[in-house]
């Protein structure tokens, strides 16, 4: 089973986490069993499970790099009242 990024794990909700989980550790017992066949849909429902985490991700970096432009932005007119 492939997992998800420590970051976008951190950003999963409770019962999202729960349910990662959960499907985390059925796909590993069919993964075990060579049921690759229904390992295959668990790990389909997991990366639907995860969208939502991937999203609020994106939209924390682009905050991030909103700030990072404003902050950017005051330094250069801080440098310019200077001149």
């Amino acid at each position: 089973m492939r997992h998800c990024s420590v970051q976008v794990r951190g950003l999963l909700t409770r019962e999202e986490l729960d349910r990662y989980n959960a499907l985390i550790e059925v796909g590993s017992y069919l993964e075990d069993q060579s049921r690759y066949d229904l390992a295959y849909n668990i790990q389909k429902e997991i990366d639907l499970l995860i969208l939502p985490a991937i999203e609020r991700l994106k939209d924390k970096s682009r905050a991030r790099d909103r700030a990072t432009a404003e902050y950017l932005e005051s330094l250069r007119g801080e440098i310019g009242e200077d001149e």
